[in-house]
């Protein structure tokens, strides 16, 4: 309740509106692109299903950081029908040491970086419309 609307654009600007903008930026060169792919930087903390069958395990998470990631994946997921000829996909690190979390989390910001890469690397005919974890496998939204 002590969120304000403000802290809120503020929030959905960086994580789902900055994306929008990089997307759309690119968007000439990913077109002329042999392998063209986008891999959005998303969080478990966003995954709608976690949250609603264990009970929100993330409440060390701010509740707005969580609601942009939910809607991160989102627009993953229709840029990736919108744009079908192109490999779109979300990436969930894990809990990763950064400054965001102050260096609480239990993997180092290389094993934070697995899936991203794994993402970045897929062949032309990979998966798209996915969320993937570090192991690589595909997690229920």
């Amino acid at each position: 309740p002590e969120i304000t609307a403000d802290q809120v654009l503020a929030t959905l600007d960086t994580n789902v509106l900055g994306v929008v903008r990089v997307t759309r930026a690119f968007l000439p060169l990913l077109r002329v692109s042999e392998n063209p792919r986008v891999v959005n930087v998303s969080s478990g903390t966003g995954r709608l299903t976690w949250q609603h069958e264990q009970g929100w395990p993330q409440e060390h998470a701010p509740p707005i950081y969580s609601m942009s990631k939910a809607a991160l994946t989102m627009l993953t997921l229709q840029y990736a029908h919108a744009l079908p000829d192109m490999v779109i996909n979300a990436a969930w690190p894990g809990y990763t040491a950064t400054d965001l979390n102050d260096r609480q989390g239990t993997q180092t910001v290389t094993e934070g970086t697995d899936a991203i890469v794994h993402l970045a690397t897929l062949p032309r005919d990979g998966p798209t419309g996915t969320f993937q974890g570090r192991a690589g496998a595909t997690t229920p939204w």
